[in-house]
């Protein structure tokens, strides 16, 4: 029985991607103004952090997400790091986080001697759930004399809080901005996933005091590594710059740096490739629509959940994703898929569950935890 409802599945696949061959889980598409705009750098010979198409692309993030401000940085855990920084974050405070995410979000809270808090997600955003985090916060913190919020548990001070777009679906950010500010919690959003999302008819990104982007290898729009800070802030837009380009002085000749800084900037090569990228962003969250629609008009006729976009949201669908009976049927699943060449992956195993995070304070994770013994990702590559 499982056999034959999951060779239905690789079959639909085949004929997606009109393939016999091995279908990989998401691959980039070149085929814009990529080649000539590399080249164009590798002429100029400006190839590192300094070059017109780190300007270019930081306007044209602009233009894509209607921030005012952003930040070409070299990786999104280094903006997501960064960030963390421009919001003040200090050894031994802790960020609230969700534990369904990429390693990437607790590793930047790491990175400062932080902890990470970890409270559930919503069912049908896979993002964190503003209702987990208003229990969170009414029943196990206080906002004392100096205006912050301090855990009455640890007694540590919460700086910030880190929901993310999971697989580029929009979480109810809104609603986590409200909650942040009632306890003078500085919000950073982890739109990682989320080029191209829409929630409420406003760009992801957009709705924390900073927002953050990846351009790693298999996201929807990639220059092979790359992030960006976006920010409506022009002080955090200055400030993040400056320490991304090792907090050195603007002077003609003289080596000065104020502060500590860092070698985030990114360069003008990934740029170059990130702005052929950027160009085509409309085409590539229109193929990946239509695959989400074609995924789901097939489930629709399976005993197989598709996770559809949230109400209010329009979501890029970056990576594709059904939910199975349980765990069992999970493996069972993933294993025929990439015995028969088509690639599929698990949810990443939440934080909560690793060494370094196992003993991080969290509330109820059922949501978090139910979602992860069924979640698969199936492939979402964009078809031009």
């Amino acid at each position: 029985m499982y056999k034959a409802d999951f060779q239905l599945v690789v079959d639909f696949v085949r004929s997606l991607y009109a393939s016999d061959n091995f279908i990989p889980l998401h691959v980039p598409v070149f085929k814009g103004n990529e080649r000539k705009y590399v080249l164009d750098t590798i002429d100029s010979t400006f190839v590192s952090s300094v070059g017109a198409y780190v300007n270019k692309f930081e306007n044209l993030m602009c233009e894509i997400t209607g921030a005012k401000y952003a930040v070409a940085i070299v990786s999104g855990t280094n903006a997501l790091h960064l960030s963390l920084i421009l919001a003040g974050v200090e050894q031994e405070d802790e960020v609230i986080t969700q534990s369904l995410t990429f390693i990437a979000t607790c590793n930047a809270i790491s990175y400062l001697k932080a902890r990470p808090v970890f409270v559930d997600i919503d069912r049908d955003t896979l993002g964190l759930s503003p209702d987990a985090l208003e229990q969170f916060l009414s029943s196990s913190t206080e906002v004392r004399n100096d205006g912050f919020c301090y855990n009455k548990i640890s007694g540590r001070r919460i700086k910030a809080c880190v929901p993310m777009h999971t697989f580029g679906f929009p979480c109810r950010i809104d609603k986590i901005v409200e909650v942040c500010k009632r306890y003078n919690i500085f919000l950073v959003e982890d739109a990682a996933e989320s080029i191209g999302s829409y929630y409420k008819e406003k760009h992801t990104g957009t709705y924390g005091s900073i927002g953050v982007f990846s351009f790693n290898g298999n996201k929807t729009v990639t220059c092979g590594g790359g992030g960006a800070i976006i920010t409506n802030d022009n002080e955090i837009a200055k400030k993040a710059k400056h320490l991304s380009t090792q907090a050195k002085v603007s002077h003609r000749w003289d080596f000065y740096h104020d502060e500590v800084g860092y070698n985030y900037r990114m360069p003008n090569i990934n740029a170059a490739l990130a702005c052929a990228q950027l160009e085509q962003l409309d085409l590539f969250i229109e193929s990946k629509r239509d695959i989400a629609s074609l995924y789901s008009s097939f489930f629709d006729h399976t005993n197989i959940e598709y996770i559809k976009e949230p109400d209010n949201t329009k979501a890029n669908y970056w990576l594709n994703a059904i939910l199975l009976k349980d765990r069992f049927e999970r493996d069972l699943f993933l294993e025929f898929t990439n015995d028969q060449g088509v690639m599929t992956r698990p949810s990443w195993e939440l934080m909560h569950h690793l060494p370094m995070y196992k003993d991080s304070q969290h509330g109820d994770l059922t949501v978090s935890e139910w979602i992860a013994e069924r979640l698969v990702n199936i492939p979402s590559s964009v078809k031009l």
